[in-house]
């Protein structure tokens, strides 16, 4: 290939497709808080730090808190109350959920979602698959 300079090589930028391993702050579920131990928080790394992370994308409502970014947490409180169809609603759900998860470049794909609407109540039962093995995930909006 001929440049204008044939002299000067423009520099390549090396890309690392390597990713280090993931850790997260350890989550309790139930209470949605973050776990401690002697005062510091407890540090999980792997599978279970992405699950952490999954778990908690999909209970943040997307675009309401300006401490996450733009493509960070969901959509799915805007399908609460809506005069949608059943089938739409569960097909905005699984949509939802895989636009939130996929943003992860750790998770490589999400299966299995299980979607349930019982009085007002949003719950989501998913497959995680990442880099590290799967997990199941959920959510209740």
């Amino acid at each position: 290939m001929s440049t204008l300079f044939p002299i000067i090589d423009a520099p390549q930028a090396v890309k690392s497709t390597a990713l280090p391993l993931y850790r997260e702050v350890a989550w309790d579920y139930e209470t949605n808080t973050p776990r401690f131990e002697r005062g510091s928080p407890v540090i999980v790394s792997g599978r279970e730090a992405v699950k952490v992370w999954a778990w908690k994308a999909l209970h943040v409502p997307r675009f309401r808190y300006e401490m996450y970014s733009r493509d960070y947490g969901t959509e799915l409180h805007y399908l609460i109350g809506q005069p949608y169809s059943e089938e739409l609603k569960r097909a905005e759900a699984i949509r939802y959920v895989r636009e939130a998860l996929m943003i992860n470049p750790y998770i490589t794909s999400v299966d299995d979602i299980s979607v349930d609407f019982d009085n007002g109540k949003l719950s989501i039962t998913c497959k995680v698959n990442t880099i590290y093995g799967d997990s199941e995930v959920s959510a209740s909006v």
